[in-house]
């Protein structure tokens, strides 16, 4: 009796610990993520401009979007964008964390190397390729130079401006990624490679029929949370052409903050925020059903 009302309290003791550590991380999601969440919904359906008091509209923000050229535009650009990105970051991932999965001198260094722009913040990264970008004294062009290639004006082309931020954004993300597909490679076990190996198979086949089916969880994981991250994409474009030349920049994420903050148009920015959460919330679950389905 006595040991088991010590191991009561010493459970009671536990439970007291353990809240106190998990509190303040339930504050912070209710202050910070859940609250303004469920605001935000709430200013969907009214008319505020950030002053004064919001007046309900019922779903006339909604009808308004849906007939709203520029926000599909937008979307649609923002579509293209993750297009873009994704297959290139998924593919330069894979073959640097091929090149790197292997022992050799330096190795430790090179790996440093390919993870520095994940930890470069995204301003700093963002300022760092509009001066490479520069038609005056940008590097990028410096180098054109050299091949009698005159200057190229990447940012302040239309044809030429979205590109340009997909590069950057390739460049900033493939390490992370690389990281992931480093940990995937060295999870299949050496075994497997072994018998291909006395099956009389090649490299090309061994990755063809073994790596490549087998980082199938990775390839779900990378594409999910890539297109989560590309489809929000905000800061890069903001801080490097804030949507121009003539819109041809202009993702769904500089919309809404633009209509909220240059518009002052709060219920009509956070209706979007919503459509474009549900659309997000939407194709992840299709993709998640996809793989589902190719596992069975």
């Amino acid at each position: 009796m006595k040991t088991a009302t010590s191991t009561s309290r010493m459970y009671r003791k536990i439970a007291r610990t353990a809240l106190i550590f998990i509190f303040p991380v339930v504050i912070y999601n209710i202050v910070f993520r859940i609250y303004p969440i469920i605001y935000s919904l709430y200013l969907s359906f009214t008319k505020f401009s950030g002053l004064g008091t919001p007046k309900f509209v019922g779903i006339e923000n909604f009808q308004r979007l849906f007939a709203d050229k520029e926000f599909w535009l937008s979307t649609l650009r923002t579509l293209q964008f993750s297009a873009e990105v994704l297959p290139t970051n998924m593919l330069l991932s894979l073959l640097l964390a091929l090149l790197i999965n292997r022992k050799m001198v330096g190795i430790s260094l090179v790996r440093s190397i390919c993870y520095l722009p994940v930890i470069t913040p995204m301003v700093a990264a963002s300022v760092i390729w509009t001066w490479i970008y520069d038609p005056n004294v940008g590097i990028l062009n410096f180098v054109l130079n050299l091949f009698g290639i005159g200057p190229v004006n990447f940012l302040g082309n239309m044809s030429t401006a979205l590109h340009s931020i997909v590069v950057m954004r390739v460049w900033r993300g493939v390490g992370w990624n690389m990281i992931v597909y480093l940990a995937g490679l060295q999870s299949i076990p050496k075994e497997v490679y072994e018998a291909a190996s006395i099956d009389g198979a090649n490299s090309l086949q061994k990755f063809a029929r073994i790596t490549l089916p087998l980082l199938r969880p990775v390839h779900m994981y990378v594409l999910l949370v890539g297109l989560a991250s590309t489809l929000q994409t905000f800061t890069e474009v903001y801080v490097m052409t804030q949507g121009g030349p003539i819109n041809s920049t202009t993702v769904v994420g500089l919309l809404i903050y633009k209509t909220a903050f240059d518009y002052m148009d709060m219920g009509y920015a956070s209706a979007m925020s919503f459509v474009v959460g549900t659309i997000i919330m939407l194709v992840s679950i299709l993709a998640v059903s996809r793989r589902k389905e190719i596992a069975m």
